[in-house]
């Protein structure tokens, strides 16, 4: 299991790099993404939720986890990378209580409020440094 280290999100149109820091609550998860390091996606925009696809595929078994401001979640039915940094369209008070499946293993870094000048169909680099 991958214990230390960050999970770098870059975003070289708008505001440069996202730190992740693992939790441990979903090593599976985390271990998966790390795994599939370095790799390149699109933005889509959800309000204020960032998500892109990624190249894991883990499946739906991970469970359902209540997901809160600055979490860094993967979402198995869309394949997809989630930051959540605000309320969405989905939340009460910033807290989401998905329909969906997701898996919440890491917190964002930093000042969540950059996140907002990150732009739809922009791209996105993620990488693992040890």
């Amino acid at each position: 299991m991958i214990e230390t280290g960050k999970l770098k999100i870059i975003f070289p149109e708008s505001i440069g790099v996202v730190e992740v820091e693992l939790t441990g609550k979903n090593p599976k998860t985390a271990e998966a993404i790390i795994k599939a390091t370095p790799f390149e996606s699109r933005v889509h925009l959800w309000g204020d939720e960032i998500y892109f696809s990624t190249p894991v595929s883990i499946g739906q078994e991970v469970g359902s986890d209540v997901v809160e401001k600055g979490d860094v979640a993967y979402w198995p039915p869309g394949d997809a990378l989630c930051l959540f940094f605000g309320p969405t369209p989905a939340s009460r008070g910033g807290e989401i209580r998905p329909a969906s499946p997701v898996n919440v293993f890491g917190k964002i870094v930093g000042d969540l409020t950059l996140l907002k000048k990150v732009k739809s169909g922009e791209k996105v680099r993620v990488e693992w440094e040890p």
